[in-house]
């Protein structure tokens, strides 16, 4: 019987793993490097509380993550977001999602479900029509994954 109390034991051994196993969050960390200079084209995105990437900081089912991403931007032709990628720190493939913005949008925002395989952060990158890139971060602990079940 999964109550409570078991849930945040098999959260608190997931994050004492997570500790002896400093290798795989390197790698995790240059994965999240690798997909955000694919996506800047080298550039380094600035952390920018105009974006915003909101998650529940703890999601009992990795299967189904509710996430919203937006930026606060005029939308105009001359200042507008063109891009948004969210990348997972911990997923088999770390590219979560990729949309494209244009000013006929009207505003730079999505909201989805997503899947998680394990606690991790989650990183949004922005591109905007200046050619600048903004970023953000959030942890989530998954009491749960939801890949490879």
């Amino acid at each position: 019987m999964i109550n409570r109390r078991s849930v945040l034991r098999g959260a608190g051994a997931l994050a004492v793993c997570s500790l002896a196993w400093p290798s795989l969050a390197l790698a995790d960390a240059r994965r999240v490097a690798e997909e955000i200079a694919k996506f800047t084209g080298g550039a380094v995105p600035v952390d920018s509380p105009l974006l915003s990437l909101d998650l529940p900081q703890i999601a009992e089912d990795g299967f189904v993550v509710p996430m919203t991403v937006s930026v606060e931007s005029p939308m105009t032709e001359q200042d507008h977001v063109t891009r948004i990628t969210v990348i997972s720190e911990s997923n088999p493939l770390p590219g979560v999602i990729t949309a494209r913005f244009t000013p006929a949008s009207g505003r730079a925002s999505l909201s989805t479900r997503i899947r998680l395989a394990r606690s991790q952060r989650l990183f949004a990158v922005a591109e905007l029509s200046d050619g600048r890139y903004l970023s953000r971060a959030v942890a989530v602990t998954v009491t749960v994954g939801g890949c490879g079940v």
